[in-house]
C-alpha cells in the first residue's frame, strides 16, 4: 500500500476545513430526501441521541484468548461496531505481519466510555500488554463534549509506560438528512480535535489518521464506507486494518 497520511499532523483549523468540505461533498451526493429532524430528534450536537446498547452486538475474547495476548505482550483491542466488523480480520492481518496476538473487546453502538470501563476491567482482571489500541469515538458524536475526559481516563490507566494506539473518526450517516450529516461531520471533527489536543499531554498517544486518510481522496468516502460510517468489504476493511497494522508495527 502507498504511504499513508497517518504522519500527518493538521492544526485546528486544518480539521475544521477539510471537516467542512467533507461534509459538503458528502451531503451533496446524498441520496437522503427525509424530512428534516425535529431539533428534539436531532438533540442537543445535532446527530440525535444515542440510544441503549447494552443488548447490541458484541465481539469478546475468551480469558485465555486475554491471558495469552497478555503472556505474550499482544495488543489489546476496545472498539464498537465497526470493531465487531472487522476485528477478526484485522487480528489475522496482525499475526501475520509480527506474529502478535489481539485480543478484542468490541461492542456495537457503545460510547467510549463503554470501552475505558473495559479498558479498566481488563487492566484489573489480566494487566495490560505494551500495546492498546482503542477504536472508539464513532458513537460519541451524539455527546462530543465528554469524550475527552474518557481520553484522559484511558490514558491514566495505560499508564505511561505503554502505547495506546486510538483511530480517529468519521461519521457522516448516509441513513439521515442532509442537516444531521453536517452535525455528525462537525462533531467528528470535534472529537477528532480532543484527540489530537490530548496527544500534547501524552507522548505515548498515537492517532491513526483514518478520517484524514478518507479525506485526501474524497471519492475514498463513496469507495470505502458502506453508509458513512462502517468499512465496505473488503475494500475498506483492507485499508482501515492496514494503517492500524502499520502502526501497531512501526518501529
Amino acid at each position: 500500500m502507498r504511504k499513508s497520511v497517518s504522519s500527518m499532523k493538521p492544526n485546528r483549523r486544518q480539521i475544521f476545513t477539510a471537516g467542512a468540505a467533507v461534509a459538503a461533498s458528502t451531503v451533496a451526493v446524498s441520496t437522503v430526501t427525509a424530512t428534516e429532524a425535529s431539533a428534539a430528534d436531532a438533540g442537543p450536537y445535532g446527530s440525535g441521541v444515542l440510544g441503549s446498547w447494552s443488548t447490541a452486538t458484541r465481539a469478546i475474547s475468551t480469558a485465555a484468548q486475554i491471558q495469552r495476548t497478555r503472556e505474550t505482550n499482544g495488543v489489546y483491542m476496545f472498539g464498537d461496531s465497526i470493531s465487531v466488523q472487522d476485528g477478526k480480520a484485522l487480528a489475522t492481518r496482525l499475526l501475520g505481519r509480527d506474529g502478535s496476538q489481539l485480543a478484542v473487546h468490541n461492542w456495537s453502538s457503545r460510547p467510549t466510555s463503554g470501552a475505558v470501563d473495559a479498558l479498566q476491567q481488563w487492566a484489573t482482571t489480566y494487566g495490560l500488554p505494551r500495546r492498546i489500541l482503542m477504536a472508539s469515538g464513532s458513537n460519541d458524536i451524539f455527546d462530543p463534549p465528554k469524550f475527552a475526559a474518557q481520553v484522559d481516563r484511558a490514558m491514566s490507566i495505560v499508564g505511561s509506560t505503554r502505547t495506546l494506539y486510538w483511530v480517529n473518526i468519521q461519521v457522516v450517516r448516509t441513513s439521515v438528512t442532509a442537516t444531521m450529516q453536517l452535525a455528525d461531520q462537525r462533531n467528528s471533527s470535534w472529537l477528532n480535535m480532543q484527540l489530537y489536543d490530548a496527544q500534547e499531554k501524552y507522548p505515548n498517544l498515537r492517532i491513526i489518521r483514518w478520517a484524514e486518510w478518507l479525506w485526501v481522496k474524497p471519492y475514498r468516502l463513496l469507495n470505502y464506507l458502506r453508509d458513512g460510517v462502517h468499512p465496505t468489504v473488503p475494500l475498506g476493511q483492507d485499508a482501515r486494518n492496514e494503517l492500524i497494522v502499520q502502526a501497531l508495527t512501526q518501529r
